[in-house]
């Protein structure tokens, strides 16, 4: 803990204790309903506090994820919340969200993933173009030594980095033709190789 942090911590017990003082002066006529009433609320602040500090295990036991059969021959990706499919891979030993896009000829990584995977765009020859949402980009070819989706393996694959503003990377078709089967299905998109 800092001393930051410390200091911090120390005005807030300081502070909680100068509250309950004050309470307690105020309703010493009434000090067991209000008792009840401050345990009441003290628990529901107990509460709160404990479920955001656990929203993140709720939200991943709750909300559906990417499920890879054993072998790796189907995939499994739910619907986000965004009504998008988003894929996770391990590229080049380092973990990527992709979102999947039918409209994208390439895999199309965006700058910061490509920094992420050891690629830096600053050495790159962004010598292609591709035609956007957002207009004309610049981008440049590049290969991937490891794409690895559950225990399925892909090495050498082509890919683009895009020179633009683009948040997230893509998953375009040069990738998803590997698969033989590709279908939507209540909400889930489902890839079989």
């Amino acid at each position: 803990m800092t001393d930051f942090d410390s200091a911090n911590l120390v005005y807030l017990i300081v502070l909680g204790c100068a509250v309950m003082m004050w309470f307690f002066a105020a309703n010493r006529h009434s000090m067991g309903k209000n008792l009840q009433q401050a345990a009441v609320w003290g628990l529901i602040f107990i509460g709160v506090i404990a479920a955001i500090g656990l929203w993140d295990d709720i939200r991943n036991t709750v909300a559906p994820t990417q499920s890879v059969s054993r072998d790796g021959t189907r995939i499994e990706l739910p619907r986000a919340p965004d009504s998008h499919y988003y894929l996770d891979a391990q590229v080049n030993g380092a973990p990527v969200r992709f979102v999947v896009d039918t409209g994208a000829s390439d895999i199309v990584l965006s700058r910061a993933d490509a920094i992420r995977v050891g690629l830096h765009p600053d050495g790159l020859a962004f010598t292609g173009q591709a035609n956007t949402a957002n207009g004309m980009v610049r981008t440049a070819p590049v290969r991937l030594d490891s794409f690895v989706v559950g225990g399925v393996t892909d090495q050498d694959l082509r890919a683009v980095v895009n020179d633009g503003d683009l948040e997230e990377s893509l998953l375009g078709m040069r990738y998803l033709q590997r698969f033989s089967n590709m279908q939507i299905s209540n909400g889930t998109l489902v890839l079989e190789r």
